[in-house]
């Protein structure tokens, strides 16, 4: 009879045998749980035969009945000599709720200290845990753990390691760990690929996602949203076409996920109309999240108008919009400078009962009114709303201080994030800047000097451009670039050529104290115009787009040079920046110099 147990949980029950999981999978409450638990009790199967009692626990603990976590930890603490599965079972439990560092000091406090041995899904779980708690030292400890049980050749552990690594930024122990591997399979190349997508290293992914199909691994729809998550974060449409077409290939377009991600990439690429025609020829149903997507795509590229009309169309054709499909639509205001819609929006957001706004409407309903130059009504609404300023708020406020030169309100907004404890660097350099504009030098330098005192470092500018599926990137007065030289007198002929048609350098922009002709050059050699330079030598079809990413706003003095670029050398430059796309074409911009 013993033996039995170990392959099959059942319960015992008058010389007949019952099945436990057919029994638990009925279970909807926590009171149908005790009645199973009382019957294993009373028929003798859960003091004496531990698997069936792991089964149990098992479900308690990962089931999504309420207070069944709770309840599995209250059997577990009362069971005199737990065996491994019976850890296995509530440190899985812990690893998915919401306090999966709980796991991890479960298997360090707890079952290390036993004599009870882990297994590899006591490391695996527990690794899980590690990976959602972000809890790297622990990780690292429990590496070293796994070699010493004998079980790192486990390919499930091995790639819940991998995972690990790249969630918590250690991608270079993630790729040692991952060519190190005897044995891969599709999970492990999506932990890498993804690992390293998400942790601005998107080259590298979709250099990986190459090399997978090369081996021979057939990329499934976690491998493919990875890829396009790389395409979206480096703008590389060419590259983001390629993964499309094996997407169509292999029929993964029938996964609405997937066809999500394809809308987003297509859009964060500044390809509006082939992001809608995929939107429109959908072969799977349209969920909340691809109207909200397409929404988002239409707004953050500018198109304001079509965006709003999405919105109403999403509500005509049967779906309810939710708190991320208004926040999609008050963007899409944002974006093109829309105020009186963007209002009616937030108007219709706070009288829905069903609906609350959170930090992000009131943030974007900040920046709209901001941008638009009513700043007291901006403050004013940090000031009303019923839920505590965050401090992107008094962040978002600032800016638009900048843009207006309102000192008197940066510096109470400047004083507010020093209060939350802000040490973010642009905090420190849009007030700086903002004296700079004054050409109160002064408060510049005593700005500058906190940021000393404080450690406060600025992140470098830097822009970066795909030419033939290289990636070339390019920082502020670059000195570093192969072609250097070519680049540097493409960027003195297209000053002399804009000149002609009325360019005026905006020295405003340069915010040191130095003479006009130092704030000229410093102005010519900002990152996004070696770019645009460089692409303009090495992208000889003019009819191809030149498309630059920036890290950080572009300036006003690179906007309007992009501007009269596209007007003179007849082609289109597209620049995406940290909030949105900018297509320049024969002059204009589709921001409308709204940004």
């Amino acid at each position: 009879m013993n033996s039995n147990f170990k392959s099959l949980p059942f319960i015992v029950s008058g010389g007949m045998t019952v099945a436990v999981e057919p029994l638990l999978q009925n279970c909807f409450t926590l009171s149908h749980i005790k009645k199973i638990q009382a019957h294993l009790i009373t028929t003798g199967v859960f003091n004496f035969h531990p698997y069936p009692r792991s089964k149990f626990l098992e479900f308690c603990a990962t089931s999504s009945v309420a207070g069944s976590l709770r309840y599995a930890i209250h059997i577990f603490n009362h069971i005199p000599f737990p065996v491994t599965n019976d850890w296995n079972a509530i440190i899985r439990g812990l690893a998915q709720s919401h306090q999966p560092s709980d796991a991890v000091a479960l298997y360090r406090h707890g079952m290390r200290v036993l004599t009870c041995k882990p297994d590899a899904l006591t490391c695996s779980f527990t690794l899980k845990a590690c990976a959602r708690a972000l809890a790297y030292n622990e990780a690292i400890q429990l590496h070293s753990q796994v070699i010493r049980y004998g079980v790192v050749q486990d390919v499930l552990l091995q790639t819940t390691l991998l995972d690990v690594y790249a969630k918590v930024g250690y991608l270079d122990n993630a790729s040692k760990l991952f060519d190190e591997m005897s044995k891969r399979d599709v999970t492990c190349w999506n932990a890498i690929i993804a690992g390293l997508a998400q942790g601005n290293r998107p080259d590298e992914a979709l250099q990986m996602f190459k090399r997978m199909k090369d081996v021979g691994f057939k990329p499934n729809e976690i491998t493919v949203i990875g890829a396009l998550s790389a395409c979206s974060q480096l703008g590389a449409v060419q590259e983001g076409e390629n993964v499309y077409s094996y997407i169509k290939s292999e029929r993964l377009d029938l996964n609405e996920q997937v066809c999500n991600v394809v809308i987003d990439m297509f859009g964060k690429c500044g390809y509006v109309g082939k992001a809608y025609t995929v939107f429109n020829k959908m072969k799977c149903k349209k969920t909340l999240v691809t109207w909200n997507t397409m929404i988002m795509v239409l707004g953050t590229n500018g198109e304001g108008i079509e965006a709003l009309k999405v919105f109403h169309r999403m509500s005509k054709e049967g779906f309810v919009p939710d708190n991320v499909s208004y926040l999609a639509a008050l963007c899409a205001c944002n974006h093109s400078g829309m105020l009186d819609d963007g209002v009616k929006l937030f108007e219709t957001l706070t009288e829905d009962e069903s609906l609350t706004p959170n930090i992000k409407h009131y943030g974007t309903m900040v920046d709209l009114l901001g941008r638009s130059g009513r700043l007291n009504e901006a403050y004013n609404i940090i000031n009303s709303i019923p839920i505590a300023p965050d401090i992107v708020l008094w962040q978002t406020l600032l800016g638009a201080c900048k843009t207006y030169g309102n000192v008197e309100l940066a510096v109470k907004a400047s004083k507010k994030l020093v209060e939350m404890g802000s040490s973010s660097d642009g905090d420190f350099v849009l007030l700086s800047n903002i004296y700079a504009a004054q050409h109160r030098w002064k408060d510049v330098g005593r700005v500058r000097d906190t940021m000393k005192n404080k450690e406060v470092k600025k992140v470098p500018g830097f822009s970066y451009i795909d030419v033939n599926g290289v990636i070339h990137k390019f920082v502020n007065g670059d000195q570093s670039h192969i072609n250097l030289p070519e680049i540097y007198r493409k960027i003195d002929e297209i000053m002399c050529r804009i000149m002609e048609h009325g360019y005026v350098p905006e020295t405003d922009y340069v915010l040191h104290d130095i003479g006009i002709e130092e704030k000229e050059n410093a102005l010519s050699y900002h990152s996004e115009k070696l770019a645009v330079a460089f692409g303009l030598v090495s992208i000889s079809n003019e009819r191809s787009s030149i498309r630059v990413n920036k890290n950080l706003r572009i300036c006003g003095d690179c906007h309007e040079v992009m501007k009269l670029v596209s007007k003179v050398y007849k082609r289109e430059i597209i620049v995406r920046d940290r909030t949105r796309f900018h297509r320049f074409i024969d002059g204009s911009c589709s921001c409308k110099d709204y940004w």
